[in-house]
């Protein structure tokens, strides 16, 4: 099963394309909560790169890494990736007041469909809040 989840982010293409794929970007946006946050990141941005992000609970509670490598890239509109056995697509639209960025995922089966929705929309958000308070 595939899950979609977007936003809308009022920055221009360019910046909002910059924001996804830089590591040092992806440590400020990349947590479903403010009580988690991303420690580590690596982005090799070319069709067969690997990228990396290691997420952890503040508490220190609990960690894990999200890995994956890309499939296809086309600049400024879309990335698609595969991470362990399932595949995802991010896509880059503009549109008059932004750009929506629309990701579809494959779901997984340990979660139920609602929970992994909320976390990778959480995610999504705080990367637009990110990239709209940067500039």
């Amino acid at each position: 099963m595939k899950i979609t989840v977007e936003t809308t982010v009022k920055a221009p293409l360019d910046a909002v394309w910059n924001a996804y794929t830089r590591p040092e970007d992806i440590l400020q946006w990349n947590a479903a909560s403010d009580d988690w946050h991303t420690t580590q990141a690596s982005v090799e941005l070319r069709e067969g790169g690997t990228f990396s992000s290691r997420m952890e609970a503040k508490d220190g509670s609990f960690g894990f890494d999200f890995a994956g490598t890309y499939t296809q890239i086309v600049l400024h509109e879309r990335l698609e990736y595969s991470f362990g056995d399932r595949t995802a697509q991010v896509v880059f639209q503009p549109v008059a007041d932004g750009v929506t960025v629309q990701v579809t995922f494959d779901a997984e089966t340990e979660h139920p469909e609602e929970q992994q929705r909320e976390g990778w929309q959480a995610i999504l958000n705080r990367f637009a809040h990110h990239v709209q308070n940067k500039r």
